[in-house]
């Protein structure tokens, strides 16, 4: 089976559609599938429900497709760095289930380990909590969370070998791992395509199986979110 396609208009081919849920890697700008972004939004498919820590900024990364309204619902715990973003949901022209990060990460690991659901403190007491399962474990209270198995994964990663075995760099591993092994299909943008075997079975974070489709984009723009620079 042959994982590697020539681009990500293709990798995205028969794949995205109207209506799906998406879950996106990245922290900020950092670790984020560039090229996948842009394809899904020149794609033209919309009502997509987005799962992300946030949504890039105005103009790059998914706030590309907030500006073109392919998106009705974000799945997010960060809205900060985007005013789009944060003016659409205020207009209520975007529907948004904030979610506190760490809480987020887990449902998306948790989906990607076939756990339907957790419990966990983090919420108890707030409107996080609202409308959903309340339980006592050892005097202390916890808030039942649903897992998240999106239809389809848009990953960053450093390195693959042509099997989609992973590799991740730094802080680019962020969300990423978790996005990859929680969708029902997974597609993977890499900066090095190397030949199966030359990366060590040890240094693999995330295994071949959880891969479907890879792209490699040698040269990544890589926009810095915030730049701050120390005067002479």
């Amino acid at each position: 089976m042959n994982k590697v396609y020539p681009d990500a208009a293709s990798a995205l081919a028969g794949i995205v559609k109207d209506g799906q849920t998406i879950a996106v890697g990245g922290f900020g700008l950092c670790g984020i599938p560039e090229a996948l972004i842009l394809a899904l939004r020149d794609s033209g498919v919309k009502d997509l429900t987005a799962i992300s820590n946030n949504a890039g900024v105005d103009g790059f990364g998914l706030g590309m497709l907030l500006e073109t309204r392919q998106i009705k619902k974000m799945i997010s715990s960060y809205v900060g760095e985007n005013k789009e973003f944060a003016r659409q949901f205020l207009a209520g022209e975007l529907e948004l289930e904030f979610t506190p990060q760490g809480t987020l990460a887990e449902k998306l690991r948790a989906g990607g380990a076939g756990i339907p659901a957790f419990f966990t403190k983090t919420g108890y007491g707030t409107i996080v909590a609202e409308g959903k399962e309340v339980r006592e474990f050892d005097g202390q209270m916890y808030v039942m969370e649903h897992s998240l198995v999106p239809d389809v994964s848009l990953v960053k990663a450093y390195m693959a070998d042509k099997a989609g075995n992973l590799v991740f760099r730094k802080t680019a591993r962020n969300f990423n791992p978790n996005v990859a092994t929680a969708g029902k299909v997974c597609i993977v943008e890499v900066e090095k395509l190397v030949e199966v075997g030359e990366i060590d079975p040890d240094q693999v974070h995330t295994p071949s199986i959880f891969v479907h489709r890879i792209v490699h984009n040698p040269n990544p723009e890589k926009r810095i979110e915030q730049r701050t620079v120390r005067s002479n």
